[in-house]
């Protein structure tokens, strides 16, 4: 958190998946709310405009931006409306100037995402009281080479995906690990993870699920043509090279958070490593992650009775009746 001084009012960025009418009402009652508390409301111009917001009702508490790559500048965090995806856009935009950001739910799983829509209010009091706290989730960096030349460089929150570039063609891959090569693939792709992003396109590709506090990276790869072709979790000290091999089969393309490609020719070299500058999620709550997983994807945990209930009724067969 931040404490403002007379001089330099606080200041919050808020981004919002403009798209959706639920969004731009959410958004348009963080800024009147904030601004009404003397906080400094950021927006990029283009989506103040999709708000219809008229800043000279609100001047000077809210501020426009044309510049994504530094609207996060003197903010103390960022809120963004949306779902995952506008989560993982909000990243992007504040990554450099490591800018908490604060996810208000209005997608399906939202794991990411710290609040729902129903808590707007509750999030709101809890930024003006500056109740909340932040937590620095491991990201990747990512550098694809071709010819031995660095073509290509950007980071990662959730997954960086090597995957075939045609339906219809393989990838032939070969993975190495702290340079020493581990296996080779004829397969749909290789997924790299951090720890966030283990819930997301790993998850989904059969990857295990790990906890934020640990330090790790995980390997999935998909639908390899191979008998070794687990899941993987690595040190986080690690670096995973994938190489794409020349030969008969298809070439590739790099993906990162679902959000940013670029083409992979034969015989590109991708490396995957934990990433130097993390990226901090604000938290309103305390809740344990095992609480979260339960919540967002509806798990049954019916019979439970905890550890204070076993010992309870141990206690009551131990006296008798």
């Amino acid at each position: 958190m931040t404490s403002a001084t007379k001089d330099t009012p606080r200041r919050v960025l808020v981004l919002a998946h403009t798209g959706r009418a639920e969004a731009r009402d959410v958004a348009r009652a963080f800024v009147k709310e904030l601004s009404g508390h003397g906080i400094a409301v950021r927006l990029l111009r283009h989506e103040a405009a999709d708000l219809d917001l008229d800043p000279q009702e609100y001047v000077p508490a809210v501020e426009l931006t044309d510049s994504e790559s530094d609207a996060s500048h003197g903010c103390e965090l960022t809120v963004v409306i949306g779902g995952d995806g506008s989560i993982l856009r909000a990243v992007e935009v504040t990554h450099q100037r490591s800018t908490p950001v604060l996810g208000v739910n209005l997608g399906h799983v939202g794991f990411l995402a710290e609040a729902e829509h129903e808590d707007v209010a509750a999030t709101i009091e809890a930024i003006v009281h500056q109740r909340y706290t932040t937590e620095d989730r491991l990201t990747l960096d990512v550098k694809a080479y071709v010819g031995g030349e660095l073509v290509y460089s950007t980071f990662a929150l959730n997954e960086a995906s090597v995957e075939k570039a045609a339906r219809e063609r393989m990838l032939e891959v070969v993975v190495e690990i702290d340079d020493r090569p581990l296996s080779r693939w004829g397969c749909d792709g290789v997924v790299c993870a951090t720890p966030t992003g283990s819930t997301a396109y790993n998850f989904s590709a059969g990857g295990p699920i790990v906890w934020p506090q640990v330090q790790a990276l995980c390997i999935v790869p998909l639908s390899a043509h191979a008998l070794f072709a687990r899941p993987m979790v690595v040190a986080p000290s690690s670096v995973i090279a994938i190489e794409v091999l020349e030969g008969n089969q298809g070439s590739g393309v790099l993906w990162c958070d679902g959000r940013r490609s670029v083409d992979l020719p034969l015989g590109a070299r991708i490396e995957v490593s934990r990433g130097e500058r993390p990226v901090r999620l604000v938290r309103l709550h305390q809740a344990p992650f095992t609480d979260r997983l339960v919540a967002k994807f509806g798990l049954s945990v019916e019979g439970w009775r905890g550890a204070a209930e076993q010992r309870r009724r141990a206690r009551a067969q131990e006296e008798g009746p």
